[in-house]
């Protein structure tokens, strides 16, 4: 579907120069981000730093004790294998902790998306887009590295960075494949649960990237928007009656988010079950109204949830 942008007004033009945005994008913004003075702030500040505990290879205690001697300060967050940094020497990822694998420097966003999808041991799953395998490791850990995990990156530049954080993290029940997960059917595999953290404008790691600001456009977002359609369909006709889907993007926009879910709960018989964190998804923008159970899904904004834009929804397949 095409893009929506608005006509331009004072505010949009006065906040695009104040926080060097395009200000197609400020426009909108303006249309469904809450307290979006506050967002835009907050938008403009380093994002905060999460590890996330590698219970495959340290305990929660251990590593804690080990970083604390070096000098680093942290708080606990809703996710129990996440901790929140709070002060940090030198860079995360310059530690021999690190190195080992005992941590993954990981948003909490990320986990959740992960927690959510809630995957157990000796299960057959499939994360579809998995570079650089920040969930790839999360998910063989609470798999306790038993059962399948099928693991597909389109991108063979991406590969390297797969096989080296499997590797550094001790996963041992993961096949990772070099192939387009839409064609992930010639495995001749269904799946317990899949994650398609799907290709997407990246809105959300701004904090992260501030070229993010200005580097998509409204045609970017039509495309991935086209994209994760067909990928969402093969997600859901690659899962098990009664299996899970999670659909996530980094990205703020509604056409990459709950219009991929309303085409897939127009086209499949499908529930979407809520999850505790987050807030609620749109069920309208613009002139668009979406399913009712779209509301279901989860938006996480950095202002509001101290993460990353992200979007999350939770998919049974009947």
């Amino acid at each position: 579907m095409k893009a929506i942008t608005f006509e331009s007004t004072k505010e949009s033009k006065e906040l695009a120069i104040r926080h060097s945005y395009r200000e197609w994008i400020i426009g909108r913004f303006l249309h469904y981000v809450p307290n979006v003075y506050d967002f835009l702030k907050k938008m403009d500040r380093s994002a905060q730093q999460y590890i996330r505990i590698n219970s495959l290879k340290i305990s929660k205690d251990e590593l804690m004790n080990r970083l604390t001697k070096r000098g680093f300060m942290f708080v606990d967050t809703i996710i129990d294998d996440v901790l929140a940094i709070k002060k940090s020497p030198f860079p995360l990822g310059a530690t021999p902790e690190y190195l080992l694998g005992y941590y993954y420097i990981q948003d909490l966003s990320s986990c959740i998306s992960v927690d959510a999808m809630n995957p157990e041991e000796h299960e057959t799953n499939l994360d579809m887009c998995a570079a650089p395998g920040g969930k790839t490791t999360y998910i063989a850990q609470k798999m306790k590295n038993t059962g399948l995990l099928v693991a597909m990156e389109l991108n063979r530049r991406r590969m390297n960075s797969i096989v080296f954080n499997l590797n550094r993290c001790g996963v041992i029940n993961t096949c990772v494949y070099n192939m387009d997960a839409l064609v992930a059917k010639k495995l001749g595999l269904r799946y317990d649960k899949i994650l398609l953290d799907a290709p997407c404008t990246c809105e959300g790691v701004i904090p992260k990237d501030v070229a993010r600001k200005n580097s998509h456009t409204p045609k970017d977002i039509e495309n991935c928007s086209a994209r994760q359609m067909q990928l969402i369909d093969a997600a859901i006709n690659l899962t098990k009656k009664g299996g899970i889907v999670i659909y996530a993007t980094c990205s703020f926009a509604p056409e990459e988010n709950e219009v991929v879910v309303d085409h897939a709960l127009r086209k499949h018989d499908i529930e979407i079950v809520p999850i505790k964190y987050g807030t609620e998804g749109l069920v309208r923008f613009a002139d668009l109204e979406f399913d009712a159970r779209v509301r279901n899904t989860r938006r996480f904004y950095p202002h509001i949830h101290n993460t990353l834009g992200f979007y999350i929804a939770k998919i049974r397949v009947n």
